[in-house]
């Protein structure tokens, strides 16, 4: 859709642009209605990546480090600062460089490098296990199953705890490996970190290296609650073995009493007196709502129904606003101590994701939704979550902190996605906030090679600023993270754009709309969290009418001249799925569904979001090979098989005489070579969309006409209903929404009026 050009820059430097020429104008850059933003993946995997063993060299002036774009003087060994043109000496160590012998940070490809620091992590990677046991005897059973393998794929190193809950919050002492020995604590209550610490006699933590690995010592909680799986493997799964199912009330009219927020309460207490300021993440495996103490979701009466979307417009969930303060008290203090909460949900009812979503957004936690521990997607995508690199480790890092470096006329809004201000009150933040503002610093306690923040930045400089010939804007993110090896890394990239004149029309040209439409796609997801999904809705139409006025060609009052320039085309067909998604249309989505999907797209980069907001669709035929068609109820036709990547479900739809075909047996007819690879090429393609994804999507086969069709019908653009001319159109939908096409001529009598 977009040009290709921005997808190979991205394979570079893990940046989008959405604009990747910049206007030298406070004034003009707000004329652009679509912010100054960009899409950055900071640990992107990236082929040709520098590594690199000794310390960075920073500016005095701004910290910004060395990189290709900071001018060198050879013979006075001086540099540069291209962000604040502070003038630096190079350290002793550098003395024998020269423009034959540049420094790894010097070299023009070097745009993104790691360096790997000398600072020691204090301690391995912890993994607190926060267990519930208020389910039936085949559930629970499942779930043991299930996190038993889960263990199975730690590393040794690794440090693991164990917490069990029901109507009651036990501690487990691993130490403990002769007589089990568990700390109690009422799931009613609400407890603090420090009474937890006085409970379970935790003191001051202290650690130490032992073993090539970053180790423990010293510390009453690491020695007891938390330890290395080696040494505590047989003791944690005989625990799990003897976990028997708590049934607390045994009347059938009442819910399982189930405290989960007291158990992520103090799991969270206990970690963060453990391994303040190391990596380590709460897992939660539940199979039920919270129905007492902090947290509570739903009373014990089965009379009370659980919230829905209807309850939440009219202003009756009175448990949901005390919970969501609960979480969001944990959330601060979590990532806080670089702590993230994992939630894997396996319930045919909700268990309170809605509520707990703040909590799991600011730590870039986790959550998997499946309707039981021994289903499929779930199981697999726990294993995906712990599948190691080619080197033996995890692929997960911890602890991380993005710092932003920018160019003096450049300001930083704010950014969104998994992630919490550090409170770093720079004069580089500006007093307009975009998602998460005012610092120039952010804490990201858990990321992946694929973890994206949005990006939000306004130009400082005012009108009429005189253009320098040459001049660039140079943009700089420092992450500095934990990697499982037991190492402190810090990933430098370094990016320049060029400036332009106010009106020029190369800014036009170098929008990228899929980075735009996904920088949106976050706008309106924070936006959710402050006002109604109604005035999102608004929100959105104004901005896409706005940039059709500003950035269309058109004469005034004739909708029919209008024309988009090249670079917008795909925009209109962007935002107009956006508005049809489950992430702004909540009917026949629970709570929990909805924070669910809008967890996934604030974490993930350009193209699985605009997977997720766009899918794909993708048509067999005896015609040719497979063909990317248009997401229309046209490209349902009786002779194809059509897959549907969401994202989140893949589709493989059957047409109506392929199924007849299907139903005949020809595909078991030894001549009819033909037939059966065309059955089964679809499903080989969905089965290679399945890999590398968390959580692994859904895959379902439909026919065309059966009651599974509504999944591909639902995605689909109504060009064909009930209510308009069918023409030779094979299938209609039935709704009262309106088509890409209505939409697009309404857009246009708005834009072009006067």
């Amino acid at each position: 859709m977009a040009d290709p050009q921005y997808a190979t820059l991205e394979a570079y430097d893990g940046i989008r642009f959405a604009w990747s020429v910049w206007p030298l104008s406070r004034i003009e850059a707000n004329r652009l209605v679509i912010p100054l933003g960009l899409m950055v993946t900071p640990l992107k995997r990236i082929e040709t990546l520098t590594s690199l063993q000794y310390e960075p060299v920073r500016c005095r002036g701004c910290q910004g480090i060395l990189n290709p774009y900071s001018q060198v003087d050879f013979s006075s060994m001086i540099w540069l600062c291209p962000f604040c043109y502070n003038r630096n000496t190079f350290p002793q160590h550098y003395q024998g460089i020269s423009e034959a012998q540049l420094p790894g940070e010097l070299f023009q490809e070097a745009v993104a490098i790691e360096y790997v620091l000398h600072q020691p992590v204090r301690a391995p990677p912890a993994f607190l296990l926060v267990l519930d046991v208020s389910q039936s005897h085949e559930a629970l059973m499942d779930m043991k199953q299930s996190v038993k393998q889960m263990l199975q794929m730690l590393p040794e190193y690794c440090l693991v705890g164990l917490i069990t809950f029901g109507a009651m919050v036990k501690v487990h002492e691993l130490a403990a490996s002769e007589i089990p020995k568990a700390f109690l604590f009422r799931g009613s209550r609400e407890t603090t970190a420090q009474q937890v610490a006085k409970m379970l006699g935790l003191g001051l933590v202290q650690f130490k290296r032992q073993a090539g690995m970053p180790g423990p010592s010293g510390s009453p909680g690491i020695g007891r609650f938390l330890l290395p799986y080696s040494e505590c493997d047989y003791t944690l799964e005989s625990i799990i073995d003897d976990l028997q199912p708590d049934h607390l009330p045994s009347n059938q009219k009442q819910r399982l009493v189930r405290a989960t927020g007291a158990a992520v309460g103090v799991g969270a207490a206990l970690m963060e007196n453990c391994i303040p300021g190391s990596g380590g993440r709460l897992m939660v495996f539940t199979g039920g709502p919270c129905t007492t103490g902090p947290g509570t979701v739903v009373g014990l009466a089965l009379e009370e129904s659980i919230r829905t979307h209807r309850d939440f417009e009219k202003g009756e969930v009175k448990q949901f606003k005390k919970a969501w303060l609960w979480y969001e008290n944990l959330a601060q203090r979590m990532a806080g101590s670089g702590h993230c909460l994992d939630v894997f949900a396996c319930s045919l009812d909700q268990v309170g994701i809605a509520e707990m979503h703040e909590a799991v957004a600011k730590t870039g936690g986790v959550v998997i939704l499946a309707e039981e521990f021994s289903h499929e997607i779930y199981r697999k995508s726990l294993a995906r979550l712990f599948e190691l690199d080619e080197n033996g480790h995890l692929q997960m890092y911890f602890n991380a902190t993005l710092d932003v470096v920018a160019s003096k006329d450049i300001r930083i809004a704010g950014a969104t996605g998994p992630c919490t201000s550090a409170n770093n009150k720079s004069p580089l933040a500006s007093e307009v906030e975009l998602g998460v503002g005012g610092t120039s610093s952010w804490k990201l306690c858990t990321l992946t090679q694929s973890t994206s923040l949005g990006m939000f930045f306004e130009v400082a400089a005012s009108h009429g600023t005189v253009l320098e010939p040459g001049q660039i804007l140079c943009l700089q993110f420092q992450t500095q993270y934990q990697h499982p090896n037991g190492q402190h890394r810090l990933r430098v990239t370094t990016v320049a754009r060029p400036w332009a004149e106010p009106n020029a029309a190369e800014i036009a040209a170098s929008f990228d709309q899929e980075a735009a439409a996904a920088l949106i796609a976050r706008q309106a997801l924070f936006r959710c969290s402050q006002e109604d999904v109604f005035d999102v809705l608004r929100w959105l139409d104004r901005v896409l009418i706005r940039v059709a006025s500003k950035f269309g060609e058109y004469t005034k009052d004739d909708p029919t001249s209008f024309r988009w320039p090249a670079s917008f085309t795909y925009l209109p067909d962007f935002l107009f799925h956006m508005r049809r998604s489950q992430f702004l249309q909540v009917f026949n989505n629970t709570p929990d569904e909805t924070a669910f999907y809008r967890l996934t797209l604030e974490r993930e980069a350009v193209q699985p979001s605009m997977l997720m907001v766009q899918p794909s669709l993708t048509s067999f035929t005896f015609d040719g090979p497979p063909q990317p068609v248009l997401l229309d109820v046209a490209s349902m036709r009786p002779d194809c098989i059509l897959v549907l990547d969401t994202w989140f479900m893949l589709v493989v739809h059957y047409g109506k005489t392929i199924v007849e075909w299907r139903k005949a047996g020809y595909h078991l007819q030894p001549d009819q070579d033909g037939f059966r690879d065309l059955l089964a090429a679809p499903l080989e393609e969905a089965r290679a969309l399945l890999q590398g994804r968390i959580p692994v999507p859904k895959l379902l086969e439909c026919d065309q006409g059966g009651s599974q069709a509504r999944f591909l019908l639902a995605k689909l653009n109504p060009s064909a209903t009930h209510q308009t001319d069918q023409g030779v159109a094979s299938e209609v939908i039935f709704t009262e929404d309106v088509s890409l096409e209505v939409f697009t001529q309404h857009l246009c009598r708005l834009a072009v009026q006067s």
